[in-house]
């Protein structure tokens, strides 16, 4: 099936334009749409009509789908996005996929129900090919998630290297011993986060036990139930990098419920910053991703989009940062 972007190809210009040309926008050179009028010809494309009339009816809301609603971490993302949407009189209708991908792909089947101008995804776990045909003919963006090589446009930061900086902050309080609990591995950032901790424990020498490495799911109950599993072991860790926030707070009650202190007895990090993290005792030490910029930043992008504008480029890496506070301690 010939694609909008083989005619892009084709005629040497951006998907964009070639939107533009199909829906005279008017926008658009004389010559420059002669050229996407001749490749359309040659390829004998056949336009998504059903996207076209979406396109010119505007409903003034966009679908924002989030993997898990229970998850704080997203609801500084979403005020992010809100925010730019009201600005430009906007609604935003929100889509809980409860982290089942089934769920995910039936919310994008709305976006043929005139019911939205754009979709901004907070998941990537739909089929990647089929995300990115649909957004050759609609808006779509995606945030905190994404996708390996895609050019689909996307804000996040580099899980890499933030939890590379997470694993050397414990590395760097004499910590050789040093346990992580993952996201999971069916998640890019679950598995960016563990490459990031493996980097770190190579980097400085140190090996990883492979009984210090566990698959949790982004809930406080995995956190909990791992650190259990790692204090059975006759050399528990001295420390533990968790993926995110909630499962950090798990291990630390994991921890204090077999009478272990924390940092004295047990150091933590974790990944988010979410509000409780700091009212939590100990405060826990984390990696900050700019939540609410990385909300705004999507849902400019997503406007961009839908008024057929160019974007000065597709993937958007924000910065993130390492708050100390008071869950490590140097291990003497």
């Amino acid at each position: 099936m010939v694609r909008i972007a083989d005619v892009a190809k084709m005629a040497n210009v951006s998907t964009a334009t070639v939107s533009r040309v199909i829906t005279n926008a008017g926008t658009v050179k004389k010559e420059t749409a002669e050229k996407v009028l001749e490749a359309i010809k040659k390829l004998n494309y056949q336009p998504n009509m059903l996207a076209r009339q979406l396109r010119r009816s505007e409903t003034k809301t966009i679908l924002v789908i989030i993997p898990d609603i229970t998850n704080t971490f997203f609801s500084n993302v979403l005020r992010g996005i809100e925010s730019v949407a009201i600005e430009n009189d906007y609604q935003v209708l929100l889509g809980d996929a409860q982290n089942f991908v089934e769920r995910e792909t039936s919310y994008l089947v709305t976006l043929g129900q005139k019911k939205a101008d754009g979709v901004i995804l907070l998941t990537a776990r739909t089929n990647q090919e089929v995300l990115e045909e649909l957004s050759e003919e609609y808006p779509v963006v995606l945030a905190c998630e994404y996708y390996e090589g895609s050019t689909l446009p996307t804000v996040s930061i580099d899980n890499i290297s933030s939890a590379r900086k997470a694993a050397e902050y414990l590395i760097s309080l004499n910590h050789k011993r040093i346990g992580h609990i993952s996201g999971p591995m069916n998640v890019v950032v679950g598995r960016d986060r563990l490459k990031g901790f493996h980097q770190a424990m190579a980097q400085h020498g140190l090996a990883v036990d492979p009984h210090l490495v566990q698959e949790g799911d982004f809930t406080y109950e995995s956190g909990f139930n791992l650190m259990m599993k790692f204090l059975t072991l006759d050399r528990p860790p001295t420390a533990v990098f968790a993926a995110n926030d909630e499962m950090a707070i798990g291990a630390i009650k994991a921890a204090k419920s077999k009478g272990l202190k924390v940092p004295e007895d047990l150091s933590v990090v974790g990944f988010d910053d979410i509000k409780f993290s700091s009212i939590f005792e100990p405060a826990l030490t984390t990696i900050a991703q700019p939540t609410f910029e990385m909300g705004e930043k999507a849902m400019e992008l997503l406007l961009k989009l839908i008024n057929n504008d160019e974007l000065e480029k597709n993937q958007f890496i924000l910065d993130d940062q390492l708050v100390v506070r008071d869950s490590c301690m140097e291990k003497m």
